[in-house]
Formats: structure tokens, sequence, C-alpha cells
């Protein structure tokens, strides 16, 4: 993974970080990162290995219990390894999500370290950097979160949030420019129910914001050559296939190649007549290219995306009910999601969704 950052850094961003940061060594099976502790650094791994593990789910009798309901074959369980060029410590800087898994030196390893307050304050000040640093954590959350599927088989994973959750992220961070420009650069599709908008192991040729309808993602139980599974489809010879994750308004289709992720090996199919509002590659690519402060923000939501599919398969395989194994009430967890900022948040969100589909209904 050495080569994303130093592909994706420039020479004064990685200038900066040395300025900013401190170097320092840990030994083998030293805890970098504990579940439910603030974290107050980022971390950049410059030499060694780390493993990421699912908590431990026998800290306390509830933890026990959600562990036998679950099987009890996750307790620790090891879920990615981490090589030199991976960042650790992202998600603090990209939401509001306490740690959920242990992080441990598998080996004696060298980091860089760079306290929250200044990493916060140069993504803030410098959109440049903040375009930089958000495509590599983009680049290399969507690698993780890969090697965590392949570890753990598709069929245990939730790719998809609630509607609500979706258009949260998408809609909340980028700015009425960036939407007009979505509108006036993409083109307004009508699926009906039963079309394949994306064909696994395909070129994925457009960006797709689905504003009505239903998505569903599915995969085929058979582990064909890609190649070959293109050519089958052109023949129009189905295999069995089983849905996974369920995508609905606000929902982002298509944002593998701008992550550099392999071709998607699932099928994208319409459950129902949806709409969805399309941006070719080559435009968003070029609109990346040249204007910096919309790639900051783009690159920004990817990121949050993909961590926050991240957070859910801990959540969902780690008992992850963090908040309640660490003995707080039902009740103060819903209070903390639905913070303040949260619903003020959720309503600029949903205020900037209808937005955007009157300017479609008006063009």
């Amino acid at each position: 993974m050495t080569e994303i950052l130093l592909k994706e850094l420039s020479n004064q961003d990685i200038d900066w970080l040395i300025a900013a940061g401190y170097q320092s060594e840990i030994e083998a099976n030293t805890v970098l990162i504990q579940p439910g502790q603030p974290l107050e650094e980022f971390h950049i791994l410059l030499e060694g290995r780390l493993a990421v593990s699912l908590a431990q789910a026998e800290q306390n009798p509830l933890g026990r219990a959600f562990a036998a309901l679950e099987g009890g074959h996750l307790i620790g369980r090891e879920i990615a390894q981490l090589s030199s060029g991976e960042i650790v410590g992202e998600i603090p800087f990209l939401e509001a999500y306490t740690p959920s898994t242990t992080i441990r030196a598998v080996t004696r390893s060298k980091i860089l370290s760079i306290a929250r307050s200044q990493l916060l304050q140069k993504l803030e000040q410098d959109s440049g950097f903040a375009a930089h640093l958000y495509r590599a954590s983009a680049v290399l959350l969507a690698s993780r979160l890969e090697q965590m599927m392949h570890q753990l088989g598709r069929s245990t994973v939730v790719l998809s949030q609630p509607q609500l959750r979706e258009a949260l992220i998408v809609f909340a961070e980028l700015h009425d420019s960036d939407i007009d420009w979505l509108i006036a650069a993409g083109r307004v599709h009508q699926i009906a129910a039963g079309t394949i908008l994306i064909r696994r192991n395909r070129p994925i040729e457009a960006l797709h914001i689905l504003l009505d309808g239903a998505i569903a993602l599915t995969t085929s139980e058979e582990e064909n050559n890609p190649l070959a599974t293109v050519f089958s489809n052109l023949e129009e010879n189905p295999a069995i296939e089983k849905e996974f994750a369920r995508l609905s308004r606000g929902d982002i289709i298509g944002e593998t190649p701008f992550v550099e992720a392999q071709s998607l090996s699932v099928n994208v199919r319409a459950v129902k007549a949806s709409q969805v509002l399309s941006i070719p590659q080559w435009r968003l690519s070029a609109k990346l290219l040249h204007d910096i402060g919309f790639a900051a923000r783009f690159y920004r939501v990817l990121a949050m995306l993909l961590a926050d599919k991240q957070q859910a398969i801990v959540s969902r395989l780690g008992y992850g009910r963090l908040s309640y194994s660490q003995g707080q009430s039902l009740n103060s967890s819903y209070a903390n999601e639905l913070s303040s900022h949260f619903l003020t948040q959720m309503a600029l969100a949903g205020a900037r969704f209808e937005w955007m589909l009157q300017r479609i209904r008006i063009n």
C-alpha cells in the first residue's frame, strides 16, 4: 500500500506531515487503538504490520450473551491486516465514530503520528491537501473493505445503510454549487424493474445517484473467471444469484473507478421502477482534476461512505453494540446518535435532496 500515499500526496503534503508529526516504534503485540477509546492522533504505518480485530465479546455478560446468540466464533477475530503505507485512525476525521475494533502490532512497527487538532486545521485550511488525503483515505478504505469482505464472505456483509443515513452523508457534505454541477453534467434515466444498471466485472462508465426507487446488489455463488462471466452475460446465461444489499434514495452507485477498486463482482439491478441521475465518468474525472474544492468534498464523501460501510460490518459481526457492552443504556445510545448536530445535518441533507429533485423536474 506504500505506493498509494506516494501517488496521491504531493511533496508539499509529505513535507507538512513530516513537520507536523513525530515518528515512533512499537513492539509486536502493542495495542495501538482500543475499542471505545477516543482517538487523538492520526497514524501512518511506515514499516511493519498491524492487525485489525473485532472487539472482544466476553468483556461483560451482555457481550457474552450476544456472542452466544451469534455462534460465539467471532470473538477477537482478525478481519484485516495493514501493511506499510496504510493509515490508521482516519475515521474520526470523517465521522464521529468511536473505534470498535482493536488494532495491534503484528511485528515491530514504525509509525508517523499527527495530532488530531493539527490535522483537522490543515484539512479545513488547505483544499489541495484535503483532496489528496481524502482520496488516499478512500482508496485505502476501499481496499480494506474488499479485504474484509473476502475474509468474512459477502453473505455476512451489510453494504447498504438506511436511506436517511446515506442521503445525509452525501447531501450534507456537498455544496449547492456541487449539486448544480451534477445536475448540469448528468442525465436522468428512468429504469424499468428488472433492468441491470451495472453488470458484474464490466467497466463502469458513469456515477449514478438513485433519485427514486430501489436497487439491489446481487452476486453469484459461483466463482467464475471474470472474462468468461462477462461474455456469458452477453449470451444471457443467467446464474443463480443472491441479493446481499439494497440501495434506496440518495445512494451513490458506480463510485468504484474513483477509488481504484476492482470492478464490481456484483450485478446492480432495479428492484422496481427507478430513477437515477447518471454522470459520465470522463466528465466527473475532468471536474475532479480541475476543481480542487469540489474534489476535496467529493473524495471526503466517498471516504465517509466507505468508512460507514466498514463500521456496518464491524457493528454486525463484532457484536458491535459497543455502547451497550460498555454499560450504556439504550436510551443514552439513541440520545448520542440523535445529537443536535446529527439532526441539523439531517435537515440540511433532506432539504438539499428535495431541492435537487425540484431542479431536475424543472429542467
